[in-house]
């Protein structure tokens, strides 16, 4: 008899790292196998014995694209069918008869294989029925099988057949109709000698290094017999400078060069007279300048555009008013987990009778994210709008309310997690352990102390509540981890950049390096991730990893935690990891939009040029790449990451809610953006607003030499002092809509400084080209004289004696583009989309008839339509059978469905969606929502077909 199947276990999922229930209907532990499957076979001892697979190229009919077909014969050895961290092969969310195939260069002799079947406990379970074939030099036919394919779990299935002689191997298998199959290994055993083969080399990722770092090489080689004079060996191909390897002769090592420049570096490998080699690119750059830019917080404000002025007011009047209604119901069967929460915890550290926590183990984060963004839409001058002045009198007593019930849980040392409070010690007995990765101790955290910083701005520094919690809750951290502590790392980054949002900020308030300790723990926290998965990116250490990989909001919080502490400390190996995974990302995993995040791996990024139009695009991965771009800009003051993050803001972000704000997308796609008032997991809810309305911080950098103007809105704000005088800036615009602006400089009292001002730049990212081409400044004067200013890392230098009431004119270059993308991107091949400004454009259904045909090469017009969606620049054009074409923003997509807007995504369509679990990552719920692209029919796309 067989075994008993261990239990599956849920890979760990993220915050609605959730698919739909109808993928989850798999019997904790059922396995489907024959009787001809009840033998135990064991591998045979010979020595000669090798295992072919590694020489052969893999391939199949569908492979899910977080998956790969070379996860076959990478050669790892699964502890168990619900293994899938060294890689798998999976057909999600297929359930049809699927193959995969093995490919020689020449013929090998085999009699057997072994196969490991995938079963992860939700949609992917090992097959009903399989069978193996050979080709025949003119088609395949099965073996002859002296033992039939195993459909066990967690162990390998010996198949075992008449000895054939062939190129190539067909395995193929079948499902229940309802699961997807999935497979770990497929090992392939030689029946007689073995062909001398290449080795099969692999040397790595391109990257990105500062000079004067060091580059990780992990290189690959392997050979399926290797013998004495087999050899391996780096070297440089090309590059202008010299090039140093720790050992020439090892896969894994490490190499420094002379100076910056291109370079492309080979890994040879041989076996006897055959030779394989591979290559990487590796572009040396200089590194940033000694200091970074100095941060311009967010204080009281005006907005003044008619654009901004209707999205902030969306979001002050109904949003966030949404949000707290939210955060305070306690009847939601679904996206629970509020306020309550605190209540109890503060019950049970009060040691009263209380209920359990609610929802997910990081249901704080959207009580907390609500919070800060209360701080911020009071800090917007409502400038004599009742409804404004309203909403924030609302808030200002739901702050009053909410802020002593947020700290009555905090416990006694300043640790703050309610779900921790309120859990069973048993199961959970505790803090910051191992086994607890996954329940998002620094993630909530993370968002508690940063809800203090713009709490302190918003009162001046009168009310020290939530910011003398926040240290104490640092403290806390501070004094239980780090070297000599306890070694650890949250499975959901977030904590690591808020320490250092946090740390600068009590330096600036209190100086003498009070915030210091704080700088060093996320330092820490960062350092200490490696040995876990691409999923969370802790599979290396940080300054190894150069591509973007695993769920794109923890890796986007990850990466910009990595750009604070390359800024704060000047670590060339950090900076040189940061500026790969910048390249990684924007040149091969970036949307037009300026979102990322396909969705083909959970929640998370696939493989370079894996851009399918149906995107995740998590408005949270938005948020954090807007902050991970402005930490760039902060550290290398260079104008195209502001360039990124309005592209991100403008396209990916403003549209996450509704024009009304009253309801949201959790997810983006290019294609049918669906909307909701709530989710099951309302992460996104909070992070919104607070991101979108921190107008000022991401408008202003400066540094003691002046300010640097990062974005273009119809605003007055304090940028605090500059060459010892604090100065504010004036902006009169009606950009994005015209290209005209006008910026006041008033110092308090007259100053020499510059003022660098961001000449937009559309070509950033090597994925997209548009036609005409638009750039550079049309105008630029001073008080009315043209001036000519250097331009210097893509700002127009201004250097001058300042004195209040000194205006700058600008206008920027307008007209509408046709955008294309690279030729690599299957999903955008013989497309074209439409840009305006920042502003990329989507076409409805709601405007015209069709949007299935092709967009003619007719002239494309941009005209102001106050009537239409509050007041756009719409794009009028042609199709390819005559009729009109326009095109509105996308940011104003999906506001005209006419139908009832569902609380929770996909109610609509009478899909059924779990709920999810109250213990953080484990929980055995799939994403909730629109995410999976399956049932879009066609109402708004952004990539219109090209004649």
């Amino acid at each position: 008899m067989p075994s008993t199947p261990k239990l599956p276990v849920a890979l760990p999922i993220g915050h609605a790292d959730i698919r739909r229930r109808h993928v989850l209907k798999v019997a904790a532990g059922a396995v489907a196998f024959s009787l001809a499957d009840r033998g135990l076979a064991l591998p045979r001892a010979d020595a000669e014995i090798v295992n072919l697979a590694k020489a052969a190229t893999p391939g199949g009919l569908y492979v899910s694209g977080d998956t790969s077909f070379s996860a076959l014969n990478n050669g790892a050895e699964p502890s168990g069918s619900d293994d899938a961290g060294k890689g798998a092969y999976g057909t999600w969310p297929r359930t049809d008869r699927q193959w995969v195939t093995y490919e020689w260069s020449q013929p090998v002799s085999t009699d057997s294989v072994d196969l490991y079947w995938w079963h992860d406990g939700r949609g992917i379970a090992a097959p009903t029925s399989a069978r193996l074939l050979y080709w025949n030099g003119s088609d395949y036919v099965p073996v002859r099988s002296r033992r039939a394919a195993g459909l066990l779990t967690n162990r390998f299935n010996r198949v075992s057949f008449d000895p054939v002689t062939t190129t190539r191997l067909k395995l193929e298998f079948g499902g229940d109709g309802e699961k997807s199959v999935g497979l770990l290994q497929w090992k392939v055993y030689n029946a007689g000698p073995v062909p001398a083969f290449a080795p099969t080399v692999a040397a790595g990722i391109d990257r990105s290094m500062v000079i004067g770092a060091q580059t990780f090489l992990a290189g690959k080689a392997d050979w399926l017999q290797r013998r004495p004079g087999d050899a391996l060996r780096w070297t440089k191909v090309s590059g202008p400078g010299e090039v140093i390897f720790a050992d020439a002769a090892a896969s894994t090592t490490r190499a420094t060069v002379s100076q910056p420049g291109d370079y492309v570096l080979k890994l040879a490998a041989s076996a006897g007279a055959k030779t394989a080699a591979s290559t990487l690119n590796l572009r040396v750059v200089a590194p940033p300048p000694a200091k970074r830019l100095d941060v311009v917080y967010t204080t009281p404000y005006a907005i003044d555009s008619p654009l901004w002025n209707e999205r902030a007011k969306a979001l002050i009047v109904n949003w966030i008013p949404h949000c707290i209604a939210y955060c305070e119901r306690t009847d939601l069967k679904d996206g629970q987990g509020g306020l309550d929460n605190f209540v109890e915890a503060a019950k049970a550290l009060r040691g009263q009778s209380h209920a359990q926590h609610k929802g997910y183990v990081f249901s704080n984060a959207w009580v907390h994210q609500t919070m800060e963004s209360m701080c911020i839409a009071l800090m917007v001058d409502p400038q004599g709008d009742a409804e404004i002045a309203t909403a924030q009198g609302h808030m200002r007593q739901t702050l009053e309310r909410w802020i002593p019930i947020v700290l009555a849980a905090q416990e006694r040392d300043g640790y703050l997690h309610t779900a921790y409070t309120l859990a069973d010690r048993s199961a959970w007995p505790e803090r910051w352990s191992p086994e607890h990765r996954g329940d998002h101790e620094g993630y909530v955290a993370g968002y508690f102390i940063e809800s203090a910083i713009n709490h302190h701005t918003l009162t001046g520094g009168r009310d020290l509540r939530l910011y003398d919690a926040a240290k104490k809750l640092a403290d806390c951290w501070v004094a239980n981890i780090g070297p000599g502590k306890k070694p650890w790392f949250d499975g959901h980054q977030e904590m690591e950049q808020a320490l250092v949002r946090f740390g600068r900020f009590v330096n600036d308030v209190e100086g003498k390096g009070r915030g210091d300790a704080y700088i060093r723990l996320a330092r820490f926290l960062l350092d200490s991730r490696e040995g876990g998965s691409e999923y969370d990116q802790s599979h290396l250490p940080p300054e190894q990893q150069y591509e973007a990989v695993g769920h794109a909001v923890r890796a986007v919080y990850f990466y910009s935690g990595m750009a604070d502490i390359a800024a704060e400390t000047g670590d060339r190996d950090y900076q040189s990891a940061t500026m790969s995974l910048w390249d990684n990302m924007v040149n091969r995993k970036y949307y037009v939009t300026g979102g990322v995040g396909s969705g083909d791996t959970s929640e998370g990024f696939g493989g370079n040029y894996a851009l399918r139009n149906d995107a995740y695009c998590e408005s949270c991965s938005s948020c954090g790449l807007i902050f991970f771009q402005y930490k760039l800009n902060l550290s290398y003051h260079d104008a195209k990451y502001a360039d990124l993050y309005e592209e991100t803001m403008y396209n990916a972000l403003l549209g996450a809610t509704d024009l009304a704000g009253k309801s949201f997308c959790y997810t983006n796609p290019l294609v049918d953006t669906e909307r909701a008032k709530w989710h099951t997991c309302p992460c996104c809810v909070g992070n919104i607003p607070r991101t979108l309305l921190m107008m000022p911080t991401w408008t202003y950098v400066k540094d003691k030499e002046g300010v640097y103007v990062n974005l273009f809105v119809g605003s007055r704000i304090e940028v605090g002092d500059v060459a010892g005088t604090p100065v504010q800036m004036v902006q009169e615009t009606n950009y994005p809509w015209e290209g005209a602006v006008k910026i006041t400089v008033n110092p308090k009292e007259a100053r020499r400084f510059s003022v660098r001002v961001r000449v937009p730049q559309r070509k950033t990212s090597a994925l997209y080209s548009a036609v005409p081409a638009v750039e550079g400044l049309t105008r630029l004067a001073v008080n009315g004289q043209a001036v000519t200013p250097r331009i210097e890392n893509g700002y127009a230098v201004i250097t001058r004696e300042w004195r209040r009431g000194d205006r700058i004119e600008l206008q920027l270059p307008m007209a509408v583009q046709r955008v294309t993308a690279d030729d690599q991107i299957e999903a955008t091949r013989g497309k074209v989309a439409v840009r305006y400004g920042p502003l990329i454009y989507n076409v409805e259904l709601a405007d015209q008839p069709r949007i299935d045909q092709p967009l003619s090469t007719a002239p494309l017009t941009a005209e102001w339509r106050p009537d239409l969606l509050g007041g756009v620049t719409v794009i009028h054009g042609t199709w390819a059978d005559g009729t009109p074409m326009l095109a509105i923003p996308n940011f104003a997509r999906a506001n005209r469905d006419g139908g009832a807007i569902p609380e929770f995504p996909g109610q609509h369509d009478g899909v059924e969606y779990a709920p999810g679990a109250s213990q953080g990552d484990a929980a055995t719920a799939q994403e909730a929502g629109p995410s999976s692209g399956q049932r879009r029919g066609g109402r708004s796309q952004v990539w219109l077909r090209s004649v």
